[in-house]
């Protein structure tokens, strides 16, 4: 479980009801009524917005984000490709098909598979780095179903409040009636304003940060993979990457 996912959660929905609560209108801004207006309008305008077949990949993400999967660290790829080099150097390129099975990353293992199979390195870097392209662009498509969803709230939480607005004119003769019209005019802002800041965008920065730190890992991997074929001593291959990594590391905003 990702703590920090809990930690955020927790302090900002706490910082909400105390405020809220301090005010005593906690009970005011329980609206059934604003929560569906927003909720399942901005679900409604977002499948309107991607096809199903991003669309079912949404829960994934939300899972991803409160429990990330397991893969390996930047400190644990190179030593993988480290050990990889070492092996390569002792026994020569074949016997690293004795070490695919355990690993346990796709993109190490379809790199390593390349070199035992002889393909020329410009190739392999190749690849790969469609590999990536492919897999940022699709981690993109995630991320921004969310960031849309995020762009929708507010824009229902106003249309709720429009709607309140209409009810509340509509029964100026009639004050018993006014209440419950205001009521759904704030809650939908609420509503719509909450889902974007502790729902919808923080899912998608999540994901955001966990594509990042993917991708940064594959390129380290090209590097290490490439070096293994070239024959590098395991010394030369880790302080290599070492220097990619902080590298890229200094390259980022």
């Amino acid at each position: 479980m990702d703590f920090m996912t809990i930690l955020g959660l927790l302090l900002g929905c706490g910082a909400v009801y105390y405020v809220m609560a301090q005010g005593q209108i906690t009970s005011l801004l329980f609206n059934l009524s604003a929560a569906i207006l927003v909720f399942g309008g901005t679900i409604a305008s977002t499948l309107i917005s991607y096809p199903f077949k991003i669309i079912k990949q949404a829960p994934k993400a939300v899972k991803l984000v409160m429990f990330p999967s397991k893969r390996y660290t930047a400190s644990e790829a190179i030593d993988t490709l480290v050990r990889l080099a070492t092996v390569a150097k002792m026994g020569g390129i074949a016997v690293l098909a004795n070490e695919i099975h355990n690993l346990r990353d796709n993109f190490l293992i379809d790199g390593i598979q390349m070199i035992i199979d002889n393909l020329d390195p410009e190739m392999i870097r190749e690849n790969l780095e469609k590999e990536i392209v492919f897999t940022r662009r699709r981690h993109q498509q995630i991320s921004g179903i969310f960031r849309t969803m995020g762009t929708y709230a507010p824009i229902f939480g106003l249309l709720g409040t429009l709607i309140g607005v209409v009810q509340v004119l509509r029964n100026l003769a009639d004050p018993t009636t006014m209440g419950a019209s205001m009521a759904i005019a704030v809650t939908t802002t609420f509503y719509g304003i909450f889902g974007t800041n502790f729902l919808f965008l923080p899912i998608a920065g999540k994901l955001n940060a966990h594509s990042e730190e993917e991708l940064l890992l594959k390129e380290v991997m090209i590097e290490g993979i490439l070096s293994i074929q070239k024959g590098e001593i395991p010394l030369i291959v880790e302080r290599k990457l070492q220097a990619f990594l902080a590298y890229k590391l200094r390259k980022r905003p």
